[in-house]
């Protein structure tokens, strides 16, 4: 995608030395843009921790570079197994909710054997990064095909009105290393001369919305409006919004899917307004050994203070805010899950389904066992 005049992923091998990644430091847009370096595999931790990253795909993408790290890491002295064993561990410790993490470790770790020499381990390591991450663009490629599909039969019954598509979070091509996963089908859309407009939810507590959506869209040229998170329900009642694309970070065999706090409400208002809503994935984010998302997926608990502060600028410096008062405390799920009852259908790589067992058994047979 560009930013500028220049075309970036969100993650990538520095050319001029293969032991550094460089990433897209997702805190500091839209105020700077910045490109950092992770030589380690506690940067890639922090980075991922710190949301210095975020997005289910990218996040999965950072890991496996952190495998890779972990191999530039050893010396003759090292006990191959236990050293990346301890890695993986590491790294899917980060994150708990979004399953790209915990599988794109786990298949780099299974392409690796401790018999290999220390630079076919680092050759094949950094294969399986470039690999996950090849892969997860063409995905996010097909996603936007499958899409877009969706956006024409919405524009032809509305005679070719702008189409209004309302979004939350970011599940851009900064979450996703390129096209992203939600915008795929509008830049397509957009491509194709199609008016649409997007409705951009903030999603606070961090903004992700304000912050990298309307960045990533006004980089692209993309109409679009932000608004508050509680404004999607009146915006429905009066039919200002057509169609409502989200994300997912981890989805179950059944069809149930974890994705930002305040999705299930948005899920909750399309359903009462007969609006069709959406989530858009790639393969990687099934988790199929899952049936109830309600129960089974873990729901990460962040920081309070990211509810308690707020980040911004004032044109000199990025600095945060308090927003009430001293004493107050506050609790901050990232996550919440919306039953699949709510889903008006799964777009994915192979195409879209319903949000219903026997539909994703159909589309993904050589999942179930």
């Amino acid at each position: 995608m560009r930013v500028g005049n220049e075309d970036f992923q969100s993650i990538w091998i520095d050319g001029a030395d293969p032991h550094v990644i460089k990433v897209i430091d997702q805190r500091m847009l839209p105020f700077s843009f910045r490109i950092k370096e992770l030589r380690s595999v506690d940067d890639v931790y922090e980075a991922i921790d710190n949301m210095t990253v975020r997005g289910a795909p990218l996040i999965g993408a950072a890991a496996a570079f952190g495998i890779y790290l972990a191999t530039l890491e050893m010396t003759a002295a090292t006990n191959v197994r236990d050293h990346l064993q301890n890695a993986a561990r590491y790294l899917i410790s980060c994150r708990p909710t979004a399953v790209n993490l915990s599988w794109a470790v786990n298949y780099s770790i299974g392409k690796l054997s401790e018999d290999m020499s220390p630079g076919s381990l680092q050759e094949q390591a950094l294969k399986n990064a470039v690999e996950i991450c090849e892969t997860e663009k063409e995905y996010c490629r097909q996603i936007g095909v499958n899409g877009l599909k969706v956006i024409e039969d919405l524009r032809e019954k509305k005679k070719g009105e702008t189409l209004n598509i309302l979004t939350h979070c970011n599940a851009g091509w900064l979450a996703t290393i390129d096209y992203g996963t939600v915008t795929a089908p509008v830049y397509l859309a957009h491509d194709k001369g199609i008016p649409v407009h997007v409705w951009v939810d903030e999603t606070r507590p961090r903004n992700q919305g304000a912050r990298l959506t309307a960045w990533e869209l006004s980089q692209y040229g993309v109409p679009h409006t932000l608004i508050t998170d509680n404004s999607g329900g009146h915006l429905m009642q009066k039919k200002m919004v057509d169609v409502v694309f989200t994300g997912s970070d981890r989805t179950t065999a059944t069809g149930d899917v974890a994705n930002k706090i305040g999705t299930y409400l948005k899920a909750l208002a399309a359903k009462d307004n007969e609006i069709p809503f959406y989530s858009l994935f790639p393969s990687t984010t099934f988790d199929f050994s899952i049936r109830n998302g309600a129960e089974e997926i873990k729901i990460e608990e962040r920081d309070p203070e990211e509810v308690i502060f707020v980040t911004g600028s004032d044109g000199v410096e990025i600095r945060q805010v308090r927003i009430c008062p001293e004493e107050t405390k506050a609790l901050n799920h990232a996550f919440d899950i919306t039953p699949a009852r709510l889903i008006s259908g799964l777009i994915t790589e192979r195409g879209i389904c319903r949000a219903e067992e026997n539909e994703i058994k159909k589309m993904f047979q050589n999942k179930f066992k």
